[in-house]
Formats: structure tokens, C-alpha cells, sequence
């Protein structure tokens, strides 16, 4: 596909990792379908084996990614050339890599990973970036596509160990989407905590392209933490007033 038949809108991410309720190929696949009826323009999936059961069941573009650690590199989304042919042979219309400053763990830049990929594929190539600087880079190396999923995360791209689940439930980073959108040529997705439409819309407003929304749609039990702690945290305000 080109990159212009990803048509503006809601792009779902039907990610779960192992433990979530939802896990599972057949069960990803299910809730693509999902959201292709619910209206959604596109899909971002994770690993091989995800994208081939949902493009059994979708006729939506999928954004591939495969998410790998290499104990030498912090970069873990579609990291290296191997997991790119892995997404692309799967059936992946669009492949997601890492574009932050992270080296990759063959020793290559993002810079050079792009240009490596442009070479070797025919298929449009998104960049994940944690900044502005970063998506502008990617863009000029030849990046089709920019997503600013990893903006917000860069504390925890250095010390993985120091997450902090509570980080899913700030607001997005829309200054990176108003940078990147005035500053490149390209589609830039918004990605990235998005939990309600008055976020979405607000995105769209500051130049996104279109916004990928996962954890909101996809992942039940983080919806049902969010309402739980806003329960929670009014009636201890109740309590402490009575």
C-alpha cells in the first residue's frame, strides 16, 4: 500500500502481552475485527504471528511492529533488519521501527536503519519517536510516517526498571504533535495515552494526522483501573469531608 490509503481517523492498537486476558493471536484478531466494525481507519499490531490472524480477518491497513530486546541497545519496536522481514513477510502494509537516538543493536543509527530498509523493502516505514528532534531526523532520512508513541517515556527508555504504570493515565504530549506537525511534510500520528474523543479531536486540531488509541479501546482492565481510582479517589475526598 502507499502511505496516503491510510485515510484519517482512529487508528486501534490491539496489542496484549502475556498475562493480559486478552492474549493470544486469535483473540488480537478478534478485537481488530472490533474495531474495524466501531469505525477505525487502520491497526497497529504486534509480532508476526498477531498480523497474520488479523489480516485474515481485517481489510484494514495493519502498522506492524515486533517488539524485541536486545540486551545491547535500548531500542525494543522492530529494532533490527530481521524483525522488519519478519513483519513484512507476515503481511504488515506499513512497518513500524524504533526512531529515537537509541543505536541500534546492529551498531546502525536511525538514520541508517531507515535508509537500510528503503533499500532492501518496498514499504512505507513509520518512525516511533520520543521528540520532536528525533521525528524530524527520521523524516529527512526517509521515514514516510512519524508516530510520537514514545513521547512522555523517555525516563523510562533509560531506566526500564523504573516504570511507573500510573504514567499510562497522564495526558498525551500534544507539544510534540504541534512541533512535528510544523515542522515536517509527512503523516504524524499522534500516539499515546489518548482516552477520550475531546483528546483525540484536540490532537487533530494541532496537526495529527490521525491518532492511534490502544489501551482505551483494547486493554479492559486498564479501562477498569482508570474508573476505579477516580472511585476510589472521590470517596476518600467523601470521607475526609465527613
Amino acid at each position: 500500500m502507499k502511505r496516503d490509503q491510510l485515510r484519517r481517523g482512529v487508528i486501534v492498537s490491539c496489542q496484549a502481552v502475556e498475562g493480559d486476558p486478552f492474549y493470544g493471536s486469535e483473540l488480537m484478531a478478534t478485537m481488530a475485527l472490533a474495531a474495524e466494525i466501531g469505525g477505525a481507519v487502520g491497526l497497529r499490531i504486534n509480532s508476526a504471528p498477531d498480523i497474520v490472524s488479523v489480516k485474515k480477518k481485517v481489510s484494514l491497513p495493519v502498522i506492524g511492529i515486533l517488539k524485541r530486546h536486545y540486551a545491547n541497545s535500548l531500542a525494543y519496536i522492530t529494532p533490527t533488519i530481521v524483525e522488519v522481514e519478519e513483519v513484512i513477510n507476515a503481511g504488515a502494509d506499513i512497518v513500524c521501527i524504533d526512531g529515537t537516538g537509541s543505536i541500534k543493536p546492529d551498531g546502525k543509527t536511525t538514520e541508517q536503519f531507515i535508509q537500510t530498509i528503503k533499500a532492501r523493502f518496498d514499504v512505507p516505514v513509520m518512525a516511533d519517536v520520543a521528540t520532536a528532534e528525533e521525528g524530524v531526523a527520521a523524516w529527512r532520512a526517509g521515514a514516510d510516517l512519524l508516530a510520537t508513541t514514545l513521547a512522555g517515556y523517555e525516563h523510562y527508555l533509560q531506566n526500564p526498571q523504573n516504570y511507573d504504570p500510573a504514567d499510562n493515565f497522564r495526558d498525551p504530549d500534544y507539544e510534540i504533535v504541534r512541533e512535528l506537525a510544523h515542522q515536517v511534510s509527512i503523516p504524524v500520528l499522534a500516539e499515546g495515552r489518548f482516552w477520550t474523543p475531546e483528546q483525540i479531536i484536540h490532537a487533530m486540531e494541532l496537526g495529527a494526522y490521525s491518532v492511534v488509541v490502544g489501551s482505551a479501546i483494547t486493554r479492559p482492565q486498564l479501562i477498569t483501573q482508570r474508573m476505579a481510582r477516580a472511585v476510589d479517589d472521590f470517596l476518600q475526598g467523601s470521607e475526609q469531608v465527613c
